[in-house]
């Protein structure tokens, strides 16, 4: 007979049988039905299912890429075997793949296709993510594993890259707090989870107020703007159901030129204020409070491991080393480029009189007055070099460079055969020219919408890497030119065309790497901003103006005469670009290097540049209630000076290619630029990289040269 116990544990053990078949059914349902974790599939390697994508995927999509990472995690930091470099790093570089496919339409769905629907999962998984970022960062046993690696390597040191992977992940745990004891570790993944749900509040106040701010004009406010600018106006006040007026929306591709051209004069000051003003308008969007608290945040987090302040921590790894050396060089260049500045305003002032405009230079002036003086000066009218400056015929122009430099080509994909996430985006695919090699696929979407946050930006779906096998790159470049009206061509300003090119430079070296592990396609804040500021130069050169630079209408090419014009006027309003960039840098690094206790952002802003001698006649280029390089994440906390850390190598490196034989387009110099510059990506200390292309370390001289100002002595 057989006892009701053993029935009973019989009958548990079916019941728990067939839950754990339903759980297990249920997993294998997510897999194969919620279209973010599924592996890629058609044609180029299989590329991600842009137009299957759905908001309602991506909580349960996130959650399951973090699980099924944590378990192949956990499975490398619980290996009975001794750690050795193939079964602790290598293992490491392999897992989390499906997390990193549902990433990519994550990274969409945030940056290009934002939502209020989106927004509110976000919001929700933000503290999670940063849960999860912890359990790796701060998983004693995969820490113990990788320093036993660590330090053996340095003992026996491995291959160059192999040995570079071991560094860097043993470097970014050790930064994370991997060496805290346990109490200290708790606090810090408290304070990660905190920081993760204040960026992204940070973020979406910042995208409220683009969104929400906007200026309609009437018809006899239009004096001064392009036909062209006001056929767009009027189609995004159509779009948003203000039929007969015209839209000046709150991104600066439309507010640039709106206060460039417009001559009326009490909207310049609404376009501007509503601009300058995102983040900071007192209401529930209001980023101030966030701002601070993130500063004390970052300061307990790092006094955790024993360093003074943010700024200290985060440049330990980069070019500069430490906030020192950074503070050193934009102090370098500050008193020239204000002092510019005040020569600028000075000329500006002098036309408004001349007008009889009985004003004084103010910052909603500045653009408008500043293209009076190029007129003037130079005889320069940007509006006529607009003419010239089609989207289409830049992208080929583009396309030619990196024929010529890279000696890549781009063709266009058929319609169809590559999903996108919406109708602006086009595709091409990359082959190297010489050998046919097919590199990857290069997406473009360039148009300002709804939910897309502003600016321009570059990034990749797959990276190149050659540890599991070759595989090709998937990248985009991401801009928010004003969409013309029907029929219309897409004319950008110079600084936009500049700014295209060195977006697609970021691309470039997407497609350019050379590295065998993922780790190594990371890059180096102050560093990776100089191969795509690079890239800008060759917008200037003769090969391109001359193929390229046509009007839009008759297709003759730009008159040599407006060549000249442009390029004597190379220098002109260097003190504004310059001064408005560097006031956001030192706010940058010396609010990190400040006391957060009680501190007031608004206060703190004013008075800092107040000290620095801040010109009132600009305004910062990100005021740090908007500023999201530095608050909606940390990419560029401390390292929004990168830029002209990188520009310095820019300028010295210009100068490598001015002095070869055929210039820009010099073959030798190409060579050693794409092995040395671009191939290697973080396989390689960047200033070792460096000194191989030129010989030597890069010196300041020739950014100073480059932006008119006096060289300083030795």
């Amino acid at each position: 007979m057989i006892s009701k116990a053993f029935k009973a544990t019989v009958l548990s053990s079916i019941i728990l049988f067939a839950s754990c078949k339903e759980e297990q059914k249920t997993e294998d349902k997510s897999m194969t039905e919620n279209i973010l974790l599924q592996e890629w599939s058609g044609p180029y390697q299989g590329v991600p299912a842009f137009d299957k994508m759905n908001v309602a995927d991506v909580k349960e999509a996130v959650e399951k890429g973090m699980e099924l990472q944590l378990e192949e995690i956990d499975a490398i930091a619980n290996n009975d075997e001794a750690p050795t470099f193939e079964n602790t790093i290598v293992a490491m570089e392999s897992a989390g793949k499906t997390l990193d496919r549902v990433f990519t339409y994550y990274g969409i769905l945030s940056s290009n296709m934002s939502s209020p629907e989106f927004r509110e999962i976000q919001a929700e998984l933000a503290p999670k993510l940063s849960d999860f970022r912890s359990k790796i960062s701060q998983n004693e046993k995969l820490f113990q594993r990788i320093k036993a690696v660590y330090e053996a390597s340095q003992k026996n040191p491995l291959e160059l890259q192999e040995q570079r992977v071991v560094d860097l992940t043993y470097k970014q745990f050790e930064m994370n707090g991997a060496n805290l004891d346990a109490e200290k570790k708790k606090r810090y993944a408290e304070i990660n989870k905190e920081l993760s749900t204040l960026y992204t509040k940070f973020s979406n106040n910042v995208l409220h107020d683009e969104e929400n701010y906007v200026t309609y004009l009437t018809k006899d406010q239009l004096g001064g703007l392009s036909d062209g600018f006001i056929k767009s106006a009027a189609k995004i006040a159509s779009d948003k159901g203000k039929d007969g007026m015209y839209a000046i929306t709150n991104t600066r591709s439309s507010m640039d030129p709106f206060l460039t051209y417009s001559t009326e004069r009490d909207l310049r000051k609404q376009v501007w204020g509503n601009y300058y003003s995102r983040g900071d308008n007192g209401d529930e969007y209001d980023n101030n409070k966030i701002i601070a608290e993130i500063l004390r945040l970052r300061k307990e987090r790092v006094g955790l491991m024993g360093y003074d302040n943010y700024a200290e921590w985060r440049l330990q790894d980069r070019m500069a080393k430490n906030p020192e050396n950074a503070m050193d060089l934009m102090l370098k260049v500050w008193p020239a480029a204000t002092a510019r500045v005040k020569e600028e305003v000075a000329d500006m002032q002098a036309v408004a009189d001349e007008l009889g405009d009985n004003i004084k230079i103010e910052p909603w002036d500045y653009r408008y007055y500043a293209e009076k003086v190029r007129k003037k000066k130079y005889d320069l009218d940007s509006d006529e070099v607009k003419q010239y400056l089609q989207l289409d015929k830049l992208t080929e122009a583009m396309f030619f460079v990196a024929g010529e430099v890279f000696n890549y080509k781009f063709t266009p994909v058929e319609e169809g055969s590559v999903p996108v996430f919406h109708e602006d985006v086009k595709v091409w695919e990359v082959t190297n020219k010489i050998s046919g090699r097919h590199i990857g696929l290069w997406y473009l979407d360039p148009y300002a919408r709804e939910g897309k946050r502003s600016g321009a930006w570059a990034t990749t779906y797959r990276s190149s890497t050659t540890f599991e096998g070759q595989t090709n790159v998937l990248a985009s470049n991401n801009s928010n030119f004003v969409r013309p009206a029907p029929g219309e061509a897409v004319l950008v300003s110079w600084d936009d065309a500049t700014t295209f090119f060195h977006e697609f430079g970021h691309a470039l070296h997407f497609f350019a790497a050379d590295v065998k592990y993922p780790t190594l396609q990371g890059g180096v804040r102050d560093y990776t901003e100089f191969q795509s500021q690079l890239l800008e130069r060759w917008l200037s050169t003769d090969k391109v103006i001359n193929q390229f630079l046509v009007h839009y209408k008759t297709g003759e090419p730009i008159p040599a005469k407006l060549v000249e014009k442009i390029k004597k006027a190379a220098t002109f309003n260097q003190g504004f670009g310059t001064t408005e960039y560097l006031a956001s840098a030192l706010i940058d690094m010396k609010l990190h290097l400040a006391d957060p206790t009680d501190i007031n952002i608004d206060e703190f802003e004013r008075k800092t540049l107040d000290e620095l001698g801040m010109p009132k006649e600009l305004p910062m280029r990100h005021r740090t209630p908007h500023f999201g390089h530095v608050f909606s994440g940390e990419g560029y906390a401390t390292a929004y000076y990168g830029y002209m850390w990188a520009d310095v190598l820019t300028s010295d490196a210009s100068e490598a290619f001015s002095e070869a034989p055929d210039g820009f387009y010099d073959k030798g110099v190409s060579k050693k630029l794409v092995k040395y510059l671009f191939a290697p990506r973080n396989a390689m200390d960047p200033a070792k990289a460096y000194r191989l292309f030129r010989g030597r370390d890069a010196k300041i001289d020739a950014l100073m040269r480059d932006r008119g100002f006096p060289v300083p002595k030795n």
